[in-house]
């Protein structure tokens, strides 16, 4: 459904109708009474009586609200299907006998589609089995002033996340993703709960940004008359953290970067980082992989997940461990190592149509293993040891010169985490600072900036350590199959 058709819907002599039915609630009592006097959720009422036969009368009496997403006026007989926030629905029968001709007219006059209202009476089944309430009273629970979308009509992807309450109202599929997002953050803080980890928070406003290489969001304070940046990533603090003696930490929480958007990308989005004292990157591939499959056994019983597509991922069993340079060697048909000459790698490049602009050798790398070896990784892969010059907060390879442990886990095609057997040298951890100094000279808006402070941290001693680092947003596409903003309750938007 088109932005232009859903204005065809709304228009101004429907909202000016509404205006002046608010109006006349007023005047009588209230549009947007402050409380009503609910005693039973539509959910709770439907559990209660799940398998009513057709025509009965239970004599109970309740009292609930909900939003009218059907509505039918007849002449002694008015039906609503009302809709609390789960989704769950009833019918809300108004009769002439019930609440007199006064109460009937004022129902058929002042009462619309969406709006919420409050019913009180029987629970009974109608003629057909449906389960409903006999009222022999309503309230308006809270007036709609715009007309709902053609509730027949199916509303685009655009439309969606622009009115992402509509969706709410109107999709179930976008309710239950919320739901599902919820269940994911309750499994993933059990996770941790069971390894001992403590979720901390750190600062979204930094002085230096760092802990990724990424273009940052630039603001500035006018208490403390300086320029900030909202973070790029939380590491140097939950870094400062383990330094600290906090050795098992984790944070969940929001990242911005300034740079592109598209269906795996979102400038601001949910990251969770994870640092383990004492562990390596080893271990972090196997908390990811728990964390991965302990999810979708929460929350779908299955570690086999059906997608919105009708695919199905596979997220069971052990997940392989790919060398880089191996595989993108068996790919290319060449040997690729660290030490293989730039002007190879720009040859290999030139050879593919490949336009890469960059000083660094491991970028090369990086983008000829993406065109060789990543479109082929369809089921969950630890693509481990990549190139030193690319991995600043990285620790060198304990056997392999030219590389630094560190993974980066492919599911269906993009990254969903990555993990590092952490860098905790302080010495060489500022020589790789230097070195993004230099990049940053030469043009890189991605290099990182000498964060001393954390330098300072580090030269009071961090255990060796492994982290991860792994996209909320990104776990819900691999759980569900929709892309980014479909993930994102109310993600950024032109």
């Amino acid at each position: 459904m088109s932005e232009q058709e859903i204005e065809v819907d709304d228009l101004p002599e429907q909202i000016a109708v509404r205006m002046q039915k608010r109006e006349r609630l007023n005047q009588v009592s209230s549009a947007y009474p402050v409380s009503l006097p609910i005693t039973h959720t539509i959910e709770a009422v439907r559990a209660h009586y799940p398998n009513l036969e057709a025509d009965i009368s239970t004599g109970d009496e309740v009292s609930v609200a909900g939003r009218i997403m059907f509505l039918r006026n007849t002449g002694k007989l008015c039906f609503a299907t009302l809709q609390a926030g789960t989704g769950e629905r009833i019918q809300a029968m108004i009769s002439l006998d019930k609440v007199g001709e006064e109460t009937l007219e004022s129902w058929k006059e002042l009462v619309d589609l969406g709006d919420h209202v409050f019913v009180r009476g029987e629970v009974i089944t109608s003629k057909r089995g449906e389960l409903s309430i006999l009222a022999d009273e309503w309230l308006m629970a809270a007036k709609t002033i715009r007309p709902l979308p053609n509730l027949h009509n199916e509303l685009g992807e655009e439309f969606r996340v622009r009115h992402r309450y509509i969706d709410l109202i109107v999709r179930d599929r976008a309710r239950e993703v919320v739901k599902i997002r919820a269940q994911v953050m309750q499994s993933i803080r059990n996770t941790f709960a069971n390894r001992a980890f403590m979720e901390i928070e750190t600062p979204m406003l930094q002085v230096v940004h760092g802990g990724a290489s990424a273009r940052p969001f630039k603001t500035h304070s006018n208490a403390f008359d300086t320029e900030l940046f909202l973070r790029i990533a939380p590491e140097l603090f939950l870094k400062r953290a383990v330094v600290g003696g906090l050795e098992r930490v984790f944070e969940v929480n929001r990242n911005f970067r300034n740079e592109g958007a598209d269906r795996t990308h979102s400038p601001e989005f949910a990251m969770l980082e994870a640092y383990e004292a004492y562990g390596d990157y080893h271990t972090m591939a196997e908390l990811t992989q728990e964390l991965i499959q302990n999810a979708a056994m929460d929350v779908f019983g299955t570690h086999q997940v059906a997608l919105d597509d009708g695919t199905e991922n596979d997220l069971g069993g052990s997940w392989p461990k790919i060398s880089m340079f191996h595989s993108l060697s068996e790919a290319a048909g060449v040997e690729i190592t660290p030490a293989t000459d730039m002007a190879e790698l720009k040859k290999l490049a030139k050879s593919v149509e490949i336009d890469i602009e960059h000083p660094l050798h491991g970028k090369y790398v990086e983008e000829l293993w993406e065109h060789f070896v990543k479109p082929g990784l369809d089921r969950p892969t630890f693509v481990t040891d990549f190139p030193v010059d690319t991995s600043p907060l990285t620790r060198d390879h304990r056997s392999i010169s030219g590389v630094v442990e560190k993974w980066d886990l492919y599911i269906r095609g993009f990254e969903q985490a990555t993990g590092y057997s952490e860098l905790v040298d302080p010495v060489v951890q500022r020589e790789r600072f230097m070195a993004q100094m230099e990049l940053a000279k030469s043009g890189d808006p991605e290099a990182m900036k000498l964060d001393e402070e954390f330098l300072k941290a580090l030269e009071f001693g961090m255990p060796p350590s492994g982290g991860m680092g792994m996209g909320i947003d990104r776990l819900l596409m691999s759980l569900t199959g929709l892309g980014i903003r479909e993930t994102i309750l109310f993600p950024l938007v032109k």
